[in-house]
């Protein structure tokens, strides 16, 4: 099990726009498609990465506790399935069901959208303003699988407070650790 960290690019950079199917509805959308009235989450997460596996169930609960504030959230995977098969849209379609995924689960077959946002990692949580400016890159909480904290959420769960209640965030985040991408 690699331990990959995040790339940190710079605070403010915008989202880079994707156009990009669904794995749950076969709908394809954009950036602009999925972003929030107050913010955008974007997660770079697969299938059977230990460190999504870890964290899957506190993700699913921060987008059921966010959506309704106007949070945007939206996963994409990006691993190369030739050599993952287990991370293919179909498996991603069955992994959104069994873990009750209800948010938009995308395929980045090219992997031209992982690079555009220099995600590392899986997960990669990328918090955006509703100006689509990056307000937070870093870990969901200090958590990892086997060191025996237990899952909070709190990193990006104080990030995602301060976005939408207009509170200043520090900008010392730490980096999320997880798989690295499987690049072609």
């Amino acid at each position: 099990m690699a331990r990959t960290p995040s790339n940190m690019i710079p605070l403010g950079t915008i989202a880079p726009e994707f156009y990009l199917k669904d794995t749950n509805s076969n709908n394809t959308y954009s950036f602009e498609d999925l972003k929030g009235s107050k913010g955008t989450l974007v997660i770079f997460m697969c299938n059977h990465c230990p460190f999504v596996l870890h964290v899957i169930k506190e993700i699913v609960m921060i987008a059921n506790d966010y959506r309704v504030q106007g949070l945007g959230i939206v996963a994409i995977s990006s691993n190369d399935i030739e050599k993952y098969p287990e991370d293919s849209p179909e498996m991603m379609t069955d992994f959104a069901f069994k873990n009750k995924i209800d948010f938009p689960y995308l395929f980045d077959e090219t992997q031209e959208i992982a690079k555009a946002y220099d995600a590392a990692c899986t997960p990669d949580f990328f918090l955006f303003d509703s100006q689509n400016k990056l307000f937070y890159r870093g870990q969901l909480d200090d958590s990892r699988p086997g060191n025996g904290i237990p899952l909070s959420g709190s990193d990006l769960r104080g990030a995602i407070d301060a976005l939408i209640y207009n509170r200043t965030l520090s900008e010392i985040q730490k980096p999320s650790i997880g798989c690295n991408i499987k690049w072609k």
